[in-house]
């Protein structure tokens, strides 16, 4: 019989204690978490890394170094450079994050989340699109294309950050089913389209409406066209933001086609499955949607914290609305060489969902003691803020960068992980990156 090998993060999954003692004979102080690695167990640790690790003492327990915990393996897809793929049926693949470092994100640099087949646009007039517009809270339900759309309203050009509620997934334990995105599952293109709330109002909202939700032209994964992959919604007052958008363009060429070409629902700052590809239909609705994908546990959370590994039933789980404080580290790229003696710039992008960031803080010390960095205004509300910084580091070894983020209202990334949830949905912990100093 053939012996099963673990793996690094099915090690520490399992028991991050005993793993920390098993690989490197390292223990962690109960309260703070703080790991101490010493004699042989750190000289393993440092040879694994290629480096002495100066700040060792403040590394907390059961934490996978990040040069070893983030691969490197690229996926070829049509107009697409550098993604990584999680999954193709459906088609979902992520970015890298030094991949990620452009101010504005392009086409060929935007993740891909889809939840069935997209349809075929090969001999689709876009200009003839079509998208109903109705539902029991609609007064005056109409029938728009994109012509009617370009012709009748305003036009609007927008940087909207568009990311899925379950990036980061692949770091809780215990596992979530569903991709196993690491930090890639994020955009910030331009966008150009009309208000959403233009179009409803042309049609009526009544005063019994709640929500609106989309419905699209893809196709289920089963085959089966009597069943529809997704359709979800927002509340009205949401819907109504002068940023929602039934959008035609990225970075002003028409969407690609594994974006929703031609035409796409945008409501910027939530989770990304809200904004529907492909749009046929725009529903105004008098409850809370009950399409696809918003019933049971999809896109939902326990309405309070509870214990990794729980039950938890339908009716103590809450729709996930705005995407929490966040931020990505995207130069250098993890596992880059620096000489000692010079600074290291660093860079990357923040963003807080409905909400604006207020702060970066970088630390190189495994969270001991952190740096404020520079911090851009937004180009517009949900836009996502560039921030840069560097930092000088004191002997050669092996070291971390990590970025935390703080929003307006106060509330900071957590350092490793926040609460657990069985979805596995919006892991918001701490980007890091690794670096060797030599001398």
């Amino acid at each position: 019989m053939t012996e099963r090998k673990k793996g690094l993060h099915e090690l520490y999954s399992e028991s991050p204690s005993q793993a920390d003692e098993e690989l490197w004979g390292r223990t962690a102080d109960p309260v703070s978490r703080r790991g101490f690695v010493r004699g042989s167990g750190l000289a393993a640790m440092s040879v694994a890394l290629g480096a002495s690790i100066p700040f060792a003492q403040y590394m907390p327990g059961g934490l996978i170094p990040a040069a070893l915990a983030q691969s490197d393996e690229e996926f070829t897809l049509p107009g697409k450079s550098g993604l990584v793929v999680l999954n193709d049926r459906p088609i979902n693949a992520e970015v890298p994050a030094h991949l990620l470092d452009d101010p504005v994100t392009p086409a060929s640099r935007m993740f891909v989340r889809n939840n069935g087949i997209p349809p075929s646009t090969f001999d689709v007039d876009p200009q003839a699109w079509e998208i109903r517009v109705e539902g029991e809270a609609c007064e005056r339900p109409q029938v728009f294309t994109l012509r009617d759309l370009q012709a009748r309203f305003k036009h609007h050009t927008l940087q909207l950050q568009l990311e899925c509620g379950g990036n980061g997934r692949s770091e809780f334990y215990p596992g979530a089913k569903g991709n196993q995105w690491t930090t890639g599952a994020i955009g910030c293109p331009e966008w150009t389209g009309v208000r959403l709330g233009d179009v409803l109002k042309e049609c009526g909202v009544g005063e019994n409406a709640v929500y609106v939700a989309y419905e699209g032209a893809d196709s289920h994964l089963s085959g089966d066209p009597t069943k529809v992959p997704i359709s979800r919604g927002v509340p009205v007052q949401k819907a109504l933001e002068e940023e929602s958008l039934l959008v035609w363009a990225m970075n002003g060429k028409p969407l690609p086609e594994l974006h929703g070409y031609p035409v796409r629902m945008l409501c910027s700052g939530w989770p990304a499955s809200v904004s529907g590809k492909w749009v046929t239909r725009v529903l105004v609705r008098d409850r809370i949607h009950d399409g696809a994908k918003m019933t049971g546990q999809s896109y939902r959370v326990p309405c309070k914290p509870v214990a990794p590994g729980s039950k938890v039933s339908d009716d103590e789980m809450c729709i996930i609305e705005s995407m929490p404080v966040k931020s990505l580290i995207t130069f250098p790229k993890s596992g880059v060489s620096h000489s000692l003696g010079s600074k290291l710039t660093l860079r990357g992008h923040a963003w807080a969902g409905d909400t604006r960031v207020k702060s970066l803080f970088t630390s190189i010390d495994f969270g001991a003691t952190w740096q404020k960095a520079q911090l851009s205004k937004p180009k517009n509300r949900l836009a996502w803020q560039h921030w840069s910084a560097s930092v000088e580091f004191p002997v050669d070894g092996y070291y971390e960068v990590w970025a935390r983020a703080v929003d307006k209202h106060g509330r900071s990334q957590p350092m490793v992980l926040p609460g657990w949830n069985p979805r596995g949905y919006l892991n918001n912990a701490c980007h890091r990156v690794a670096v060797k100093v030599t001398a």
